[in-house]
């Protein structure tokens, strides 16, 4: 990618959940990742200093919401904030992964709407354009006042998936996309389109936060397998894949492999995961910073840097970023 970014035009900050990716995305712009002071007083209240002038600026700001999320999040308010107070051009919210895109409905009695809550307070805070990666909820698009783009690992995931698709010599005679539900399908049957691959999806009915029903009709569908490919937009504690994989087992299926964006991983999803030995590869991207004690030989990382780095190039110099756009369940990607 050539950068057509200039440098004292724009302002790279970030937060303190995925530096990491934030140095990557900047490096690949061509541009400085400015510093950012971050403190607390004595009574607990955080204190934000911008490392450099942003007036008349654009200016990114990235930040994961991941654990601590409340903290992350107050950081990326007040970060816009800070932006919008020193009369900067334009202030776009980077947020790779925006874990509220689950709290996207009011089904229960006096509950909130948290997704278009948040969407409200980054407008209030500054924010001009937001910016995300695979939202949990397609509609929680709509939740946003300001520009919104949520953009699409899928291709990172075609490119890879071919290579392993050649490799291994799979075809769609004993290989099957897999959605955990039917909220993704419409996402597994492009991806299958895009592979040559047939899809299915199974019914998942939710019990708890860590707890899911697989309905049996997935057993039915799968006859004739011996290969899935299970594509979900995260893995928080592997409730849903792990119980989704024991049914695709139990069904005679012989290799499983997961496809996922967001790889949260929490608690002991790894070690539950890897209790399958019929689960040969973990995909992933690293819109959240995995630890090395979390990685292992068969886990794939593929980084989000390049393709945020181009939607960010794409936007400050006013093209287009339909290809890499994610439209939810619509039909086309344009």
């Amino acid at each position: 990618m050539d950068s057509n970014l200039n440098p004292d035009d724009v302002r790279f900050f970030s937060g303190r959940s995925h530096p990491e990716l934030s140095a990557s995305i900047a490096q690949i712009l061509g541009v400085p990742l400015e510093p950012t002071h971050f403190a607390r007083f004595s009574n607990d209240n955080l204190f934000i200093q911008l490392g450099a002038s942003v007036r008349s600026r654009a200016v990114y700001i990235v930040q994961s919401l991941i654990p601590p999320v409340s903290e992350n999040l107050l950081e990326l308010f007040m970060m816009l904030d800070i932006a919008r107070g020193a009369a900067a051009r334009e202030i776009h919210a980077i947020i790779p992964y925006f874990s509220y895109a689950r709290s996207d409905k009011k089904n229960a009695p006096r509950i909130s709407i948290t997704a278009r809550l948040i969407a409200d307070l980054l407008q209030t805070s500054g924010a001009t354009h937001v910016m995300t990666m695979t939202l949990h909820s397609p509609q929680v698009h709509g939740f946003f006042s300001v520009p919104t783009d949520p953009l699409t690992a899928r291709y990172l995931f075609i490119n890879y998936l071919r290579e392993l698709k050649s490799s291994l010599n799979f075809d769609a005679n004993d290989t099957v996309i897999v959605a955990p539900d039917y909220g993704r399908a419409g996402s597994a049957a492009r991806l299958a389109e895009l592979l040559g691959l047939p899809s299915i999806s199974a019914e998942k009915t939710r019990l708890s936060d860590t707890e899911v029903h697989i309905g049996d009709m997935i057993s039915k569908q799968v006859q004739g397998f011996r290969r899935a490919i299970i594509y979900d937009d995260e893995i928080a504690t592997g409730g849903s894949v792990i119980r989704l994989s024991e049914q695709l087992i139990a069904s005679q299926v012989e290799e499983i492999f997961l496809v996922c964006t967001h790889g949260l991983f929490f608690g002991n999803a790894l070690e539950r995961l890897h209790a399958l030995p019929q689960v040969k590869k973990i995909i992933t991207t690293d819109t959240v910073p995995i630890p090395p004690e979390k990685r292992s030989a068969d886990m794939v990382i593929l980084s989000v840097a390049p393709l945020i780095a181009e939607a960010i190039h794409h936007n400050y110099c006013r093209k287009s970023i339909g290809t890499l756009f994610d439209y939810g369940e619509a039909e086309d990607d344009v």
